[in-house]
């Protein structure tokens, strides 16, 4: 059996942001030096304060109480420069809610840029084939009035050539 000091050790540690509310009040009970991190404060200045100060909605926090289930989502938090992945879940037997964040802000990054990658090789492409299609009309222009002026002149030759065979 694992004693409480490696549970301990384990929620110091954890890389994920842990936070631990009330499922009344929405007070914070409990977080981990990562949420700290995350929100740019101390231990002391969140504990005890009301969760909206950290996060802008807390309807997902509610939803996860009053329906008893896990909520998994991800979102971007503005003021605090992160986009994270959220998995929400009750406590029951301990009258808390208690939220995991996954700081996925480099990931997001990367499938941000790739995006835009994509949206300009997408442009580029659309450029290339706009041109190309220019220049095939161009050609095509000028293989008609090449080919009609050649028309023409063959039918010229052969009206001669019928005149003097008659």
């Amino acid at each position: 059996m694992i004693n409480k000091t490696l549970w301990k050790k384990l929620w110091e540690y954890d890389p994920n942001s842990l936070v631990v509310m009330d499922h009344s009040s929405m007070i914070i009970q409990i977080v981990n030096p990562s949420f700290c991190e995350i929100v740019k404060a101390d231990e002391s200045e969140v504990l005890g304060i009301h969760a909206s100060s950290f996060f802008d909605d807390l309807t997902d926090f509610q939803e996860a109480w009053e329906k008893n289930t896990v909520i998994r989502k991800e979102k971007k938090f503005q003021r605090y420069g992160t986009y994270m992945r959220l998995v929400i879940f009750p406590m029951r037997d301990e009258g808390v809610v208690a939220c995991i964040l996954v700081d996925l802000t480099s990931e997001h990054h990367q499938r941000e840029e790739m995006r835009r990658m994509k949206e300009e090789l997408l442009l580029n492409v659309n450029k290339v084939i706009d041109k190309q299609m220019h220049i095939a009309q161009q050609i095509a222009g000028l293989l008609g009035e090449t080919t009609a002026e050649a028309k023409v002149s063959l039918i010229k030759i052969r009206n001669a050539l019928n005149e003097e065979i008659k």
